[in-house]
């Protein structure tokens, strides 16, 4: 009898271990799968974008399509960069998170403090759509309400006003959840000793969520520096560095879109690619050195 339930139990171990293999075999597989479409899209991109990448790309203007047109007929790279987009992205950047970053995070506390309110019900669904908006929509908006009745005209401040619209929603939502995550007993032992309200918010819920708000305030930023179709609506694009708000101004992906329409500048459109996505990754690993380093 022992040697047939040890038998049994030998059979048993062999298919759960056979079992495992299987799943993790499947697991792994599935990864790849997954993954694999990131891994080619970003060689091809550093496979046909790395040729223009140099010094020269980052400090000067986009050239004209003579110039393209004449080097590529000597054999030459492309003169000129994306300077003007790069200042331009930066400038609509940071005027839209400075925008969309207080009213977020003052909004998501609103809804973790008033969950059941009726206003509170409102906002939330209200983000939830604003999110699910596309892109060209709220670019519209921005310029029915800005474009032509606060700048009259196209500008950077107008395309910041379309891309922190476009961040407002992220930022809500993972500010709130981030708060719903922290322990209550730690905002009622602070108010417990006798901590005013607003202080247990500064410093107390916002330290503690302090990775969480950046992670959703990082999702936001990445959202919007790809985004071209609202810009075009907003900021238009321009052929220099414009640091003036109220002007038309360019940014990376405008570019690309310019580059797309003339067959002279197919080489710059990969680079200009592979430099938006080397600035996403280096804000990634910016925010997680700054949330590791806060936890």
């Amino acid at each position: 009898m022992n040697k047939t339930a040890n038998i049994k139990l030998r059979d048993t171990s062999k298919k759960r271990i056979l079992k495992d293999k299987l799943v993790l075999g499947i697991v792994v597989l599935l990864s790849i799968v997954t993954i694999s479409p990131i891994v080619l899209i970003i060689g091809e991109l550093v496979r046909k974008g790395y040729k223009q990448i140099s010094l020269e790309f980052l400090i000067k203007n986009t050239p004209d399509t003579y110039s393209a047109m004449t080097a590529l007929a000597n054999g030459e790279s492309i003169p000129g960069g994306i300077a003007n987009g790069i200042i331009g992205t930066l400038i609509m950047v940071v005027i839209a998170a400075a925008l969309a970053i207080p009213i977020g995070i003052i909004t998501g506390i609103y809804l973790y403090e008033n969950p059941g309110k009726r206003m509170a019900n409102f906002t939330r669904s209200l983000s939830d759509i604003l999110q699910g908006v596309p892109s060209i929509v709220l670019g519209l908006i921005s310029y029915l309400w800005v474009v032509k009745h606060v700048t009259m005209g196209y500008s950077a401040l107008a395309g910041s006003v379309s891309l922190a619209i476009m961040m407002l929603p992220m930022i809500v939502r993972s500010t709130e959840e981030t708060l719903k995550m922290i322990p209550a007993s730690l905002k009622e032992a602070a108010m417990a000793l006798g901590t005013p309200y607003y202080k247990v918010i500064i410093r107390v819920l916002i330290p503690t969520g302090f990775s969480g708000l950046l992670t959703g305030i990082l999702l936001g930023i990445s959202r919007v520096l790809g985004e071209t179709a609202p810009l075009m609506l907003t900021a238009l694009g321009s052929t220099m560095i414009n640091l003036d708000i109220t002007k038309p101004t360019s940014a990376i992906p405008l570019l690309i879109w310019e580059f797309y329409n003339d067959p002279n500048m197919i080489d710059l459109i990969w680079s200009s690619s592979l430099m938006l996505m080397i600035i996403v990754l280096l804000l990634n690993i910016i925010s997680k050195q700054i949330a590791g380093k806060r936890r």
